[in-house]
């Protein structure tokens, strides 16, 4: 009776010990196994890394721990092993959100998903902007050694007399050490492919010689106007003047032939000077874009609204008073000034 009661004790006991052993094995498992999908501790400190060429699993997974990305090595390298990624980590400049998990962490790094940087050029900038953001860019490649038209041009195998206006303006992605000269032939190639769909597609009638003669309006337009929706009847307006000879009479391209001189005002005397660009004196269209027209400004320069005006004036509001006379012009440029 006695080596009964022991032996169902004994039972007891060997039981209790492997509950106590499962449990702490569960325990085990799920602190080993949750690690790889609980977020890792990220912040602007240790967000942006680099990975060097040649570096092995060990050396990847210290550096990560010395940047305190990583808490341990053992698990990382673990699971590492497990998805076969040992030897597929590569070399890059990576740059993590702060929910990013392990699991995460480890298909990047084999993936080679780097960090994507951005530079923006701005619609209605000039050449000379446009180039300073590029020069301005820590993460861009800079191969340009000469910030001369001539050479870009060159460079990026433009067949336009200048590089004023043939950079679609945009955000543009890359990856860290891209070459300034990779950014810009994309720029070129989106501005090119847009104004070739556009002019394939363009009404028959509107006078424009060339496609380049649709850049130098939409260029045009885009200094002209502050909101939008008004880009279309300012182009009519130009229109309606290129196709009775009349001058454009456009104060931002007297402003662009100025270039330095301009100090905020146009005097009688810059309205009066012989220039290529100074549409009071010249008729028709400049010889080259005055900026980086936006898409809106593109598209409103094939697609002029159709109307009588020839004249229009600011309204100090950001909007503009459109006319058909010249007397109903003077009268508007009177209340509009004076106001």
């Amino acid at each position: 009776m006695k080596s009964i009661k022991f032996l169902n004790l004994s039972n007891s006991i060997n039981l209790i010990k492997r509950r106590k052993f499962f449990i702490i094995f569960l325990i085990l498992l799920v602190w080993f196994f949750s690690y790889f999908f609980i977020p890792l501790n990220i912040s602007e400190e240790n967000a942006s890394f680099e990975i060097d060429s040649g570096k092995n699993l060990d050396q990847i997974t210290n550096q990560l721990i010395e940047m305190r990305v990583l808490k341990d090595s053992f698990r990382f390298k673990f699971f590492s092993h497990i998805f076969g990624k040992t030897e597929s980590l590569k070399r890059g400049h990576y740059r993590l959100e702060n929910s990013i998990t392990p699991y995460e962490l480890l298909k990047i790094l084999a993936d080679g998903r780097e960090a994507l940087y951005s530079i923006r050029f701005i619609e209605g900038k000039v050449f000379s902007d446009l180039m300073l953001e590029l020069k301005n860019n820590k993460h861009i490649k800079h191969e340009i050694t000469s910030y001369k038209e001539k050479d870009i041009l060159r460079i990026i195998s433009a067949d336009e007399p200048t590089a004023e206006g043939i950079f679609f303006p945009d955000s543009y992605y890359f990856y860290k050490n891209t070459s300034d000269i990779e950014i810009l032939k994309n720029s070129y190639k989106v501005m090119k492919g847009k104004m070739k769909n556009l002019w394939e597609n363009r009404d028959l009638d509107l006078p424009y010689k060339n496609i380049y003669e649709v850049l130098i309006m939409a260029s045009i337009i885009e200094k002209e106007i502050s909101i939008k929706s008004e880009a279309p009847m300012v182009a009519g307006v130009f229109v309606n003047r290129l196709n009775i000879n009349m001058p454009l009479q456009s104060d931002p391209t007297v402003i662009f032939g100025m270039r330095h001189r301009y100090d905020g005002n146009i005097r009688k005397s810059d309205l009066r000077e012989v220039n290529d660009f100074n549409t009071y004196r010249r008729r028709g269209l400049p010889p080259s874009p005055i900026s980086s027209p936006s898409l809106n400004s593109i598209i409103a320069a094939f697609n002029p609204e159709k109307t009588d005006a020839l004249y229009f004036v600011a309204k100090g509001d950001r909007t503009h008073h459109f006319s058909k006379t010249l007397s109903e012009h003077n009268a508007a440029v009177r209340k509009y000034q004076k106001k």
